[in-house]
């Protein structure tokens, strides 16, 4: 909203222009404005020269020729995160689930000594339950840890929690 407020008091202005009055980041601008310019059927700017990248020198301007039936118009911006922020997140999200899981474990294992392999998986789901739904295959690969670390014993299917 602030980027359209600047195209009061100027007819045209460049990327450039724009970063320097909003102090907004540039990844972040560069979606605003091709959202803004770039996207069919919704070009509230226009773009020079007319592709599909934002650089640093392109000029923008009003598009007097927009028009919409609608009262408010909603203009969708790009998307925000790249595939490798996504990653980024995920592995910090699956490293701090480590920890509940590994934790779920051991309380379960503390209060019972001595289940089963099946028991324990779905013990360890019930109480991890309210705020993540592991899949059992990361609950097992933990159990593995766990026994590698000595916290727990692995007598034929049988996991003995070693105090």
């Amino acid at each position: 909203m602030c980027v359209l407020v600047l195209f009061n008091s100027a007819d045209r202005l460049s990327c450039k222009d724009i970063q320097q009055a909003t102090a907004i980041p540039l990844p972040d601008l560069k979606r605003c404005l091709w959202s803004l310019a770039c996207v069919p059927d919704m070009n509230v700017l226009c773009k020079n020269p007319m592709n599909n990248d934002i650089a640093e020198d392109d000029v923008f301007c009003v598009n007097d020729n927009f028009t919409s039936n609608l009262f408010q118009v909603k203009i969708d911006t790009a998307a925000a995160e790249e595939e490798s922020e996504q990653q980024e997140i995920r592995q910090k999200v699956e490293e701090a689930r480590k920890y509940q899981i590994d934790a779920a474990i051991i309380r379960v294992m503390k209060a019972q000594r001595v289940l089963n392999l099946n028991s324990l998986v779905t013990e360890v789901a019930k109480q991890l339950q309210p705020r993540v739904l592991p899949d059992p295959a990361v609950i097992k690969k933990r159990i593995e840890s766990l026994i590698e670390r000595e916290y727990l014993e692995d007598n034929r299917n049988q996991y003995q929690y070693i105090a």
